[in-house]
């Protein structure tokens, strides 16, 4: 792997990599989240591809999608800061990449690794993806192997990271996913541009659409059946023209920690309510949480919408099947919303939980004992009964982003002040989330702990 690492986690290591988090404050006012994380990374592989320059505002500048950022770079894309949220990228064409003077480097972003491998599978030049210890750890052959059997000469290690690509024909065909997933889905339809035919893929329940909807306002030749997604290559992929909505796994953080803490009132501003993304809505209103959604309207094809929600005496429920696919970024914050429910929360085919940046299963249970909780893990989810009584203490955001700010949100809940170690890695998919917490009132800053 490239010894290189991002100006930007060079910079991070030099300041508090801690969060310190006073309960009793009560949350009011309005405030927006950055730029959709999904989108952010699609905006920059698509932009790179099409005929033109597209322009993106709202874009995130996040670690996440830096990293995608100086892989597009290094494969001779242009892109321009017009300022900390808006790109230019000087696409080349489905035919202008070039190839990368190193392997390229994901850093954390399993997102781009695997889009990235679609693109990269039908190039005329070899290339490596790599990244970070903990991006090697994640499985790579849900995508490799769909890929191979297009025709991809494509090596992964034992499963994973980094993945080795050689030059290859690809040719179209249909692709049944045993579960459904956005990443593999994209990576898939990504691939089938360069193909000699039709690209299908059909998943046994919905996942994150946004990868088709892009390629639509782009001019590709997309039909979508349901489950079922055909990709016809052969069109140019127009520049686009693109806000991207603020992202709705960032802003349930904001969200769960209105409904439990203190009696205000919280607006965030201009959330991608994608269909697909919003199952945590559905589970909070099913305990008990209303989040009322208010000037509902499109931006670049995306529904998006305000938020506004008020504390509320939340109910458990039990949770499983389809709506685990459109809320599977939110489990950690729904874990910490589950300690306050009264009675029995119960999540099930939630496997994917353990194969994240964490297995944020294992690693929300264990933190949140150490705040006194008890948490039951199951192979495929958690039991959590209600309420509990939570205390302050030191605990570990094991250098994933949504485990150390549910942590920190559940430091609003406890007895006492809790310290969130290794929490940098917050800046991965929503800089500012500190700041944007203390705005609405909340005690919680940015220290160094030793």
């Amino acid at each position: 792997m490239s010894s290189l690492r991002h100006s930007w986690r060079v910079k991070m290591t030099a300041q508090p990599t801690a969060i310190r988090v006073h309960p009793g404050a009560t949350l009011r006012g309005t405030v927006s989240v950055p730029g959709d994380k999904s989108l952010s990374h699609r905006a920059l592989i698509l932009g790179a591809l099409a005929e033109g320059t597209s322009r993106v505002r709202g874009w995130l500048p996040a670690g996440d999608t830096l990293a995608t950022l100086h892989c597009v770079q290094a494969l001779g894309i242009a892109v321009e800061r017009v300022d900390a949220h808006t790109l230019s990228v000087h696409g080349r064409g489905l035919n202008g990449l070039q190839a990368p003077p190193a392997p390229l480097d994901c850093v954390n972003a399993g997102t781009a690794m695997r889009l990235l491998a679609g693109v990269l599978a039908g190039q005329s030049f070899a290339s490596t993806l790599d990244g970070s210890e903990q991006l090697r750890r994640r499985p790579m052959r849900r995508i490799t192997e769909p890929l191979r059997q297009m025709g991809a000469q494509i090596a992964d290690t034992d499963g994973h990271a980094p993945l080795h690509i050689r030059p290859a024909t690809l040719r179209g065909m249909a692709h049944t996913l045993p579960v459904a997933s956005a990443q593999v889905k994209s990576g898939l339809l990504l691939a089938g541009l360069f193909a000699d035919g039709p690209t299908t893929v059909s998943e046994p329940g919905p996942a994150r659409d946004h990868t088709e909807r892009m390629l639509r306002a782009m001019g590709a030749q997309i039909a979508v059946d349901g489950f079922r997604v055909t990709l016809t290559p052969g069109a140019p992929l127009r520049p686009l023209d693109l806000t991207v909505p603020g992202d709705p796994s960032s802003a349930a953080f904001v969200l769960v920690a209105a409904l439990l803490a203190g009696d205000g009132e919280v607006r965030v501003t201009g959330v991608g309510i994608n269909p697909t993304r919003t199952g945590l809505l559905d589970i909070l209103a099913a305990m008990g949480g209303e989040v009322v959604c208010e000037g509902e309207r499109l931006e670049g094809g995306e529904p998006v919408a305000d938020l506004r929600v008020r504390r509320a005496e939340l109910r458990g429920t039990t949770v499983g099947g389809d709506l685990i696919v459109r809320a599977i970024d939110e489990f950690p914050a729904l874990m910490v919303a589950a300690t306050q429910a009264a009675g029995e929360t119960l999540v099930r085919d939630a496997e994917e939980l353990r194969v994240k940046e964490t297995d944020r299963i294992a690693v929300m249970a264990a933190e949140l004992r150490k705040m006194g909780a008890t948490v039951e893990e199951l192979p495929d989810g958690f039991r959590i009964v209600g309420p509990q009584r939570l205390r302050g203490a030191v605990v570990q955001g094991h250098d994933d982003h949504r485990v150390a700010m549910a942590l920190a949100v559940a430091g609003l809940l406890a007895d006492g002040e809790t310290i969130v170690e290794d929490a940098a890695c917050a800046h991965d998919s929503f800089p500012g989330f500190v700041e944007t917490m203390q705005a609405l009132g909340a005690e919680m800053t940015w220290c160094s702990h030793d």
